[in-house]
């Protein structure tokens, strides 16, 4: 494999993991509309919030900005233009 592919494998693996624990995010913040006494939901809700959270600083580090509205700074000169963008993977 080259360096390029390995590079591109790591990043696609990378957003794969924070697509599913968002999307586990998704379904707890259901659950939990219906649900909110629940202890035990509540506690795996915050634990997946910090992975997310973490998954996404990796990221960016990595490979730049991802998320919009203030939620991710930008490198200089300006790089939300840089591409694929986050959903493009």
């Amino acid at each position: 494999m080259k360096q390029g592919q390995s590079h591109d494998q790591e990043r696609y693996s990378l957003m794969e993991k924070i697509q599913m624990v968002d999307f586990a995010l998704v379904d707890l913040t259901l659950y939990l509309d219906t649900h909110p006494e629940d202890t035990q939901a509540v506690q795996q809700f915050n634990q997946l919030a910090v992975e997310s959270r973490d998954l996404k600083t990796v990221y960016e580090q990595k490979y730049g900005p991802l998320r919009q509205y203030g939620g991710s700074f930008s490198g200089y000169p300006w790089n939300w233009a840089d591409s694929p963008w986050p959903w493009q993977l």
